[in-house]
């Protein structure tokens, strides 16, 4: 396996390749991200704000728990920097999870030469820059065309067309039939593969920041959908056609508790436990799969909003509250003269409101010769007339204004509240808002950089935006943090996430905190430690690269990971598989396919033809998920599985490392 990276992620990516598949990696890294990377000094700085928080916490509480005081006391600089910090001063050539270490500014043919792609199985190209993964994607495909690629991209659009022009030009230059794909050098196929560690974290973080932990996996038109039960319901079992992912931490709610790693011992959370396990469980959460559907692309709202409303909610966005009740206070005072008018001439309907518009325009003649109730009525008319006049005034200039300022950001509404605050609007802000957005979610942006990528989808879905440093005072209080339902940090900076959390805490004890942070280590310190000083309010800390590495590491596996959902400090991965060739499944019926802890087996793919099975679990695909236990699993069959890390590494690794 090769890695090619320049950021983070190519180290979790490395890491994971050898640690938990047990596969030779070469990594390939720019030499300055060995002595300097930007995100392991804005940790530094960031470990120095914890040290503090921890030690004011620790002397409060007159005590101090060992793990906690292990990751936040002095030596906490050394325990944040393992696994990221140490591979600087690695033997050269080595990295300290056993992968050869190839330092080049970027990924050229003689440098992916030198990494061994002729030879390689696969190859993960996760630079930060698009056009530098496909400008390598193309010379690695032309090297070697049964390697297997993936490739981080943040254009999903181009991400699909890149897909198919490899798999063709792979298929082409091997004379293989395009359509079936072609047979890679460990047998797994040359696919290639486009991910977004932006599309796979942003779920997590948006499912954190919002009432309720409802976890969603959607891909290719199909949607898992998992829910958290608290531990009143765990006895009740999931129900008809659902099934138990993962039982909760014991001590969830314990601020001085297992954190819910893979290290919390027993008492942490379980993955895919067996049934006497969910059983015995008591006091303890669940997650169940609760929902699977199939959810066709949605379609782009206009700006008028596509339904029934839209005509409404333009009119809503075009003048401003006081100016619309003054208009329906005018209208209603025309409808009630017209009705005067009626009771007191007898006229037809139509005719007197035609006559009261006229008294209302002063174009009608003077009522002289008239009644005295007519008289009075044409008057008031009048005096409703020159209240119109002002008022159709101001309407005009202030849609001419909101015209103009069409291009500008909105402001945080007055009265807002209970809404989430997004810091950060960067490729994973960006993906964060769309997703709140989509869960109908009142989001107030906080962006730095006028010019980042972020804005431009804001004003697009007319979300308010504060532009300033969130370090500076007052900047919070614009996007009303002390009315606001959670703040959610994910600039690229744990320096600035973690200020702004600490801030945002001291505004409101009970505020939601979830923080961005880069190492995953140092996010279980921040977590434990902010836990402990809050023990009432909610904290999550959460690392992007921990989040995508287990699906960038399965796609060089050679395998479709359908997505993934975090179980506290734990990830669950979703997969399709091919039941041929691996012994733990064919033949075996579905009762035995199921290891604890490891695997499950939750649907079954029906559909026989090749190009349909190529293009992933689709709305077409047939998928059957409430299989019976007794179904026994035939080669030809395939099979979406949940899965543990290390159960699918177990369960699918290569077969030619096996046989050798």
């Amino acid at each position: 396996m090769v890695v090619c990276g320049d950021d983070g992620l190519a180290h979790r990516l490395a890491a994971e390749l050898c640690t938990v598949y047990r596969e030779q990696v070469t990594l390939v890294v720019p030499p300055t991200a060995r002595v300097a990377p930007r995100p392991v000094v804005g940790r530094t700085r960031a470990a120095t704000i914890l040290d503090r928080v921890s030690a004011a916490v620790n002397r409060a509480a007159g005590n101090g728990d060992p793990a906690t005081t292990d990751r936040t006391g002095p030596g906490a600089g050394a325990g944040v920097g393992a696994g990221t910090g140490n591979d600087r001063t690695a033997a050269p050539g080595v990295a300290p999870h056993g992968e050869r270490l190839l330092e080049a500014g970027e990924a050229t043919e003689a440098v992916l030469a030198e990494a061994g792609v002729e030879r390689a199985a696969a190859l993960a190209l996760v630079y930060d820059d698009d056009e530098t993964n496909i400008r390598a994607a193309l010379t690695a495909r032309r090297l070697n065309p049964r390697l297997r690629l993936v490739l981080r991209l943040y254009n999903r659009r181009l991400g699909q067309h890149i897909e198919e022009l490899l798999d063709r030009a792979a298929a082409l230059a091997t004379g293989d039939n395009a359509d079936e794909g072609v047979d890679g050098v460990d047998g797994f196929g040359a696919s290639t593969t486009v991910l977004s560690d932006a599309d796979t974290a942003a779920p997590a973080l948006a499912a954190t920041a919002v009432a309720g932990t409802t976890k969603v996996v959607q891909t290719d038109g199909l949607m898992l959908r998992a829910v958290e039960r608290p531990p009143g319901h765990t006895s009740q079992g999931p129900g008809r056609g659902l099934c138990t992912l993962a039982l909760l931490s014991a001590t969830t709610n314990d601020p001085a508790g297992a954190d819910g790693s893979e290290g919390s011992g027993e008492r942490g959370p379980q993955l895919l436990p067996d049934e006497r396990a969910v059983a015995e469980a008591t006091g303890r959460g669940s997650i169940v799969l609760d929902t699977v559907r199939y959810a066709g692309p949605a379609l782009p709202a206009g700006r008028s909003g596509g339904g029934p409303l839209g005509a409404v909610g333009a009119f809503r966005s075009l003048f401003s509250r006081r100016l619309r009740w003054s208009l329906a206070g005018l209208v209603g005072c025309v409808f009630a003269l017209a009705v005067a008018q009626m009771v007191t001439t007898g006229e037809h309907p139509l005719g007197a409101t035609y006559t009261t518009l006229l008294d209302l325009f002063a174009i009608n003649d003077p009522a002289t010769e008239g009644s005295d109730s007519r008289k009075v009525l044409q008057l008031l008319s009048g005096l409703m007339g020159l209240l119109l006049l002002p008022v159709l005034l101001a309407a005009v200039l202030e849609a001419l204004g909101t015209f103009r300022s069409g291009s500008a950001f909105r402001k945080p509404p007055r009265g807002l509240s209970g809404h989430v605050v997004l810091l950060g609007l960067g490729k994973i802000g960006t993906r964060v808002l769309a997703r709140l957005r989509e869960l109908h979610i009142p989001v107030v942006c906080v962006e730095a950089d006028p010019e980042a990528r972020g804005l431009a989808e804001a004003r697009r879905l007319r979300v308010p935006v504060v532009l300033g440093d969130v370090t500076q005072e007052g900047v919070l209080e614009a996007a009303k943090i002390n009315r606001a339902h959670a703040l959610l940090a994910v600039t690229s900076s744990d320096t600035t996430n973690l200020e702004a959390g600490l801030y945002a805490r001291s505004v409101r004890p009970d505020l939601r905190v979830v923080l961005r942070l880069y190492d995953d280590d140092f996010a279980t310190a921040v977590y434990r430690t902010l836990r402990a000083a809050h023990p009432h309010a909610l904290t999550r800390s959460r690392s992007v690269t921990h989040l995508a590495a287990p699906a960038f590491a399965g796609a060089m596996m050679g395998r479709q990971i359908l997505g993934a959902i975090p179980v506290e400090r734990r990830v669950l991965l979703f997969a399709a598989v091919e039941v041929r060739g691996h012994p733990r499944l064919e033949g075996r019926t579905v009762a035995e396919a199921f290891s604890a802890g490891a695997w499950r087996v939750l649907a079954l793919d029906t559909a026989t033809d090749p190009a349909e099975r190529a293009g992933g679990p689709a709305a077409g695909s047939g998928l059957i998920w409430d299989l019976p236990p007794t179904y026994v699993l035939r080669a030809e069959d395939r099979v979406v599985l949940a899965a543990t890390r290390r159960g699918l590494a177990e369960l699918l690794g290569r077969r030619t490392r096996s046989t050798s």
